[in-house]
């Protein structure tokens, strides 16, 4: 009997981007801070669902970084406004559309408060 070695390397979806782009990686493909977008700071803080399973911080430079409960990994990238919302796009170029009411954020069907 013969034990075939198996390569299990996994990736993760920015390293295989990066080696599809030829070597680019994802963050520096970020598109620059939209003009005349206005200023982000009435969003910008933390943002938490009642029940403080989904977490969302968003910077004045127009990055956030987002944390469910019982994933392992937090999701990072920029936002941008798009019609009277926001739009997230991660690093691996996931976009989540968030609707944006007087002091609530909604996205994926969390409604996330300031903290």
């Amino acid at each position: 009997m013969r034990n075939h070695r198996v390569d299990a390397t996994i990736f993760g979806a920015a390293p295989l981007l990066a080696l599809a782009l030829g070597g680019v990686a994802p963050e520096r493909l970020a598109a620059p801070v939209p003009a005349g977008t206005g200023d982000a700071a009435p969003l910008v803080g933390v943002w938490r669902s009642a029940d403080s399973t989904v977490k969302l911080r968003l910077d004045a430079d127009w990055s956030y970084l987002g944390s469910v409960e019982g994933r392992h990994r937090a999701a990072r990238g920029t936002y941008r406004p798009q019609g009277s919302g926001l739009v997230l796009r991660d690093e691996t170029g996931l976009r989540t559309p968030v609707t944006v009411a007087e002091d609530v954020l909604e996205m994926a069907g969390h409604q996330l408060f300031k903290a």
